[in-house]
Order: C-alpha cells, then sequence, then structure tokens
C-alpha cells in the first residue's frame, strides 16, 4: 500500500543508528536458538507470563479492562466470558494462542486476517470477520471535551482492495529480499493501522498481526516478552510516532521512519528484557521465584496466598510462603490477619 509505494521507499534513509538496532536484533535472533535447547523450562516459565501480560496490556491500551483474577482464569479457559470486556479478552487470548501454535503454518493472506478478526471478536460484537461498512475515524478527545480528528482512515468501499494490496506488496518484497523484513514488518503495520480495515478492533489486531509477522521470519521474543506490555509502558511515543507517520500517508506524502524507528525500539527492548530475564532464571527456583513477583506486581490492591496460589499453577504453596516471608523481611509486603482470612499487600500502597 502507500508505504510500500516507491516514491516513498526512495525517500527512506537509515542513520547508524537505526542501521546498528537492525544488527543488535539480528544478533540477539542468532541466540534464540541457543535458549531453546539449554533451557526449555525456563523458556515455559517466561511464556506463560508473557501470555498474561501480552492478552491484558493489548486490550489495556484500548481501555479494555477486568479484574486480574478474571483475567487470570479467562487465560487458563477455567472460566467463561461473563461480559463484553471479558469476551475482548477471551478473544485475545485464542488469537494469540493460535498464532504461538501454528505461526509458520497460517498463510498470511487477507482471507486469513479475516478469520483471525472473526475470531478475536467472536465473544463480543459479532462483527467479525467483515471489512468496515462505515468510515471509522481516528478520533482524541481533549481535556475540554472537544474532539479532535488525528487521522482519517481509508474509506470502507476503497478498503478490501487496499488490503489486497498491501499484502501483494508485502509478499513481494519478502519473496525477492528487496527489503528488510525488519522494515517490511513496521511498514505493514503502519499501513495496516492507517487503513483501519474493520469497524472495531483494529489496534488489537495490528499487535496480534505484529507478533504473527515476528513468528514468520524467525523472531520469537514475542512468545517469551510482552511486546503489548512494552507498547503499553510507551503509549505515548506509540500514538505520537502512528500520528507523524501518518501525516501525509493517503498521498504517499509521509515519512514512515519515526513509527519503524519505535517499532525496532520495541523489539530491541524485548529481545534486552529476554535475556536479562533468561540470566535471572539460572535455577527452577529462581524461574518460578520470577513469577510470584511478577503475580504479585500485578495485584491492584491486597491479595491472599490463595489468590496468589491461583496466579501461579506452576508454583507450590510452600514455595509462596516462603517468598512472601522473604518479602515481608525486606519490607516489600506485610500480612494483615491470620490464618485463612490473612490478607497481604504491597508496603506504601493506599498509605
Amino acid at each position: 500500500m502507500k508505504s510500500f509505494e516507491s516514491s516513498v521507499l526512495e525517500r527512506i534513509q537509515f542513520s547508524q543508528e537505526t542501521i546498528q538496532v537492525i544488527r543488535l536484533i539480528g544478533e540477539y535472533k542468532g541466540r534464540q536458538d541457543l535458549y531453546r535447547l539449554q533451557a526449555p523450562e525456563k523458556l515455559e516459565n517466561l511464556r506463560q507470563v508473557a501470555m498474561i501480560q501480552s492478552v491484558e496490556s493489548s486490550n489495556r491500551i484500548e481501555g479494555v479492562t477486568a479484574p486480574a483474577k478474571r483475567i487470570e482464569e479467562l487465560i487458563r479457559e477455567s472460566t467463561t466470558p461473563q461480559n463484553r470486556p471479558e469476551g475482548e479478552i477471551a478473544g485475545y487470548r485464542d488469537v494469540l494462542n493460535i498464532i504461538h501454535s501454528s505461526a509458520l503454518d497460517i498463510p498470511f493472506t487477507e482471507s486469513v486476517i479475516l478469520q483471525l478478526h472473526r475470531d478475536l471478536m467472536k465473544y463480543g460484537s459479532g462483527m467479525g470477520g467483515q471489512w468496515k461498512s462505515t468510515n471509522n475515524s481516528i478520533e482524541e478527545i481533549r481535556p475540554d471535551g472537544t474532539r479532535f480528528v488525528r487521522f482519517q482512515p481509508m474509506e470502507p468501499h476503497l478498503t478490501p482492495e487496499a488490503m489486497r494490496q498491501l499484502h501483494a506488496q508485502f509478499r513481494n518484497h519478502l519473496a525477492h529480499h528487496s527489503l528488510e523484513p525488519l522494515v517490511s514488518m513496521p511498514l505493514y503495520a503502519l499501513d495496516f493501522l492507517c487503513i483501519h480495515p474493520f469497524l472495531d478492533g483494529n489496534g488489537r489486531m495490528s499487535r496480534l498481526l505484529t507478533v504473527l509477522m515476528l513468528h514468520q521470519q524467525g523472531y520469537e521474543v514475542g512468545r517469551f516478552i510482552s511486546m503489548e506490555r512494552l507498547i503499553e509502558q510507551t503509549k505515548e511515543s506509540y500514538y505520537e510516532t502512528l500520528y507523524t507517520s501518518s501525516q501525509g500517508w493517503h498521498s504517499a506524502e509521509h515519512d514512515p521512519m519515526p513509527w519503524v524507528r519505535y517499532w525496532l525500539s520495541v523489539l530491541l527492548a524485548s529481545y534486552r528484557e529476554f535475556e536479562t530475564r533468561m540470566g535471572q532464571l539460572s535455577t527452577e527456583h529462581g524461574a518460578k521465584t520470577d513469577i510470584v513477583l511478577m503475580a504479585i506486581s500485578r495485584f491492584m490492591g491486597s491479595f491472599s496466598i490463595s489468590e496468589l496460589e491461583s496466579a501461579c499453577p506452576s508454583v507450590s504453596r510452600d514455595w509462596i510462603k516462603i517468598i512472601l516471608e522473604q518479602l515481608k523481611k525486606e519490607g516489600q509486603l506485610r500480612p494483615s490477619g491470620k490464618g485463612r482470612g490473612a490478607r497481604w499487600q504491597k508496603v506504601g500502597m493506599g498509605e
């Protein structure tokens, strides 16, 4: 689509910093298989945590939230959605599971994108699996209540052909190695968001498709580190670079590089965190401790041992108690009550 037009590609200039980032990502990618062979149990612990964080963060970016316990139950599929937010969380879970388990067998075509969107929305509005039928302006509500149109996406009647062109261009560059995949992928994501092909779920679909593209190109870090969480943590940059790079998009006069640099920075940060985590999870107990600490960090208020145990199904109750006592000694947690009714709270919360 617009970002793959020759006039745009010819204007792209790569700074030494961007070239260095691409090189570093390639080096990290080269070390993935070593971890898979040397520490499969550590990777499984990271995968469990990343799954929860990805589902939670990607939905929260769009204002979709639910209590932490409900999210964990939905991800473990031990319950069914009770309302629309929970339905959207469950839909994201399903599509992310499909991508993680079958990425290399998924054809990257427009029809498959429609199928994945159908699965994303299947518990919600019932509008999944079809291109948009009405205009969907991207608006910002300012503090004074006024609305500002940040971007006017592709019109509905042009959307099917735009998606066809986008996929054809993307596949062509990959097949002929005419563009670095680490550039092609963010260009695809940018065009997808500018087309905004669905009435709902475009942001979540773009993040799911990013994970899918990365898997298919051999970059598996999204399986073990939540890129969605890193995007949520840098949400202002996410929206600002999208806005900057979308200006002039309809006439192919835009500059995609602010978005490309941001996208690459998130991928690089994911790999750096991955290696840090692998270094920290040096023993079985270290791995399980990491799971418990991440679970505790997600509780917004007090919690019981039973609630923490539910959030860490692979960790024994005895080891959870040992960690809680250690955090109590370090002054990071304090208990209230005794016995089965005891609650734990992070020091400083509610004070």
